[in-house]
């Protein structure tokens, strides 16, 4: 499992994708402080998880992002997204 937390898209995430099986990533897609939907489409592209779940959006106005969006951009891509709700659950 990897977790971005409260990062920008970074380079090492590439190096981090060649290095470690990744079954299942949280990255986020607010784009205030973090990652936008636009680079956390190229982190998945990076990092190469088998599902990635979008995370830090829609919490208050400035980061009020569609994580559909997010999911349709990655579509295509050997990686399936999954929109987790509050008190949902995911496997890996």
């Amino acid at each position: 499992m990897y977790h971005s937390g409260d990062t920008s898209l970074f380079l090492d995430m590439k190096l981090i994708g060649e290095m470690n099986k990744i079954d299942l990533a949280f990255l986020p897609i607010g784009d205030n402080f973090t990652m936008g939907v636009d680079d956390a489409v190229k982190a998945v592209e990076f990092l190469k998880p088998k599902k990635v779940v979008p995370i830090h959006y829609k919490t208050w106005p400035v980061i009020d992002v569609e994580p559909q969006d997010f999911i349709d951009k990655i579509k295509g891509t050997a990686t399936e997204g999954v929109i987790v709700k509050p008190g949902e659950s995911i496997e890996a």
